[in-house]
């Protein structure tokens, strides 16, 4: 038995810079990654995908799966069977802009690879990865970094391990297509220099606002974080409608997260900290 973790990404700033000829959109983003999220298994048998974990059942029904799609990929790649069983531990919301699904992927990706004695460095994987979507070269990478082009361009980044991060999301799948086509083309310029934190605080997510238009409550959900005390950064993540806080200890996160949990007892939190 092969176990990976799937762990929660989120865009510390995400700029969105051009409309590209091939349909995709020119980004600036800052990833960073949670200690916890979804976990993968695999083990030897004929190739099959099932589903646990809270959001396991909205997976389910679902014909076609990234999971799937990177097994494929990654056959297709090494020239070996596609076979393996994997059991998915769905622990993330679904469409909810903490790259869920790519994580997933990436994760499977990382499953294959050690089944067959393969470095995760091997540019094949990679290509794998960047064929399958945006978001799962930078969560094959799995640490933060600076992403440009459609967000496969990765530069690493250091800075904010070990702190404590708080996620929210008010209870809405947010499409990420809908959202790139209400961004309003305007190019509000690149992220800046500095530290980490430093070129957070600088940055916005240019996704907010349309994704706002489509779902109100994110308004909402940013707004009861940023009344919390000891946030370093308030904001959402990735097209939504996941928004998070950095906090300046643990106490305060959990604080935070209780605030949240007595308002909106249905709304879905995470207390975590950075990798």
């Amino acid at each position: 038995m092969i176990v990976e973790s799937a762990p929660a990404k989120i865009n510390l700033a995400l700029h969105v810079r051009a409309r590209r000829a091939d349909g995709y959109h020119e980004i600036e983003t800052l990833f960073a990654f949670l200690r916890d999220g979804d976990v993968l298994r695999l083990a030897p048998g004929p190739a099959s995908l099932s589903f646990e974990g809270p959001f396991g059942p909205l997976l389910s029904v679902e014909g076609d799966n990234l999971i799937t799609r990177a097994a494929a990929a990654f056959a297709y790649a090494f020239g070996v069977p596609n076979e393996g069983t994997f059991t998915l531990e769905k622990n993330l919301p679904v469409a909810s802009g903490i790259g869920g699904g790519s994580a997933d992927a990436a994760a499977a990706l990382r499953a294959l690879a050690r089944l067959h004695g393969i470095g995760t460095d091997d540019p094949r994987l990679f290509a794998c990865a960047d064929a399958l979507g945006s978001d799962v070269p930078a969560c094959l990478y799995g640490r933060s970094a600076l992403g440009r082009g459609r967000g496969e361009r990765l530069e690493p980044l250091e800075g904010l391990t070990g702190v404590p991060v708080l996620l929210v999301n008010p209870g809405v799948a947010v499409s990420t297509g809908a959202v790139f086509n209400a961004w309003d083309r305007i190019d509000r310029g690149p992220i800046g220099e500095g530290g980490l934190l430093e070129r957070a605080l600088l940055g916005r997510n240019d996704l907010e606002a349309p994704a706002r238009s489509i779902a109100p409550v994110i308004g909402d959900a940013l707004a009861l974080l940023d009344t919390t005390g000891g946030t370093r950064l308030v904001r959402m993540s990735g097209s939504g409608a996941t928004c998070f806080a950095l906090y300046d200890s643990e106490a305060d996160r959990s604080a935070a997260a209780e605030v949240i949990r007595q308002a909106h007892p249905n709304w879905w939190r995470l207390e975590s900290t950075l990798a």
